[in-house]
């Protein structure tokens, strides 16, 4: 036995459509196709996979619940400094260390509506835009 991939992430929320259209904005997610599992919620799709499922209840968690962050691999780190810029919404841009496993790699922190921790990794090769 192995595992191969990622296969989804689930979320909690009280607004659904404004979930899905903030992932939409700043991941390019687009909502597909979804069970009738009877009650209310959103799947987020990326190349062809439901990546991310978002269920809508009318109270959620305190805090991050359990789950601490999602991560997701991506290119354009100052694409997505930009858009997080533009959207006055903070961010947190690490570099892994050198002499490690993925020494070098960009990791960008931000937050959903909800308070869902978001991770994007970024190759090394990526270039920071000034003042990121």
């Amino acid at each position: 036995m192995s595992i191969q991939r990622m296969d989804h992430f689930t979320i909690v929320t009280k607004d659904a459509k404004a979930t899905a259209k903030f992932y939409n904005e700043m991941l390019g997610f687009t909502e597909g196709e979804r069970p009738n599992f009877g009650f209310p919620g959103v799947w987020l799709w990326n190349e062809g996979k439901p990546i991310l499922h978002v269920i809508q209840k009318a109270e959620i968690p305190e805090g991050p619940g359990v789950l601490d962050h999602m991560a997701f691999w991506g290119t354009g780190l100052a694409g997505y400094i930009d858009k997080l810029k533009a959207k006055g919404l903070k961010y947190d841009l690490r570099r892994l260390p050198e002499g490690g496993y993925g020494a070098g790699i960009w990791q960008l922190f931000f937050y959903d509506p909800n308070g869902a921790r978001v991770e994007i990794d970024l190759g090394a090769e990526e270039v920071a835009p000034p003042g990121a």
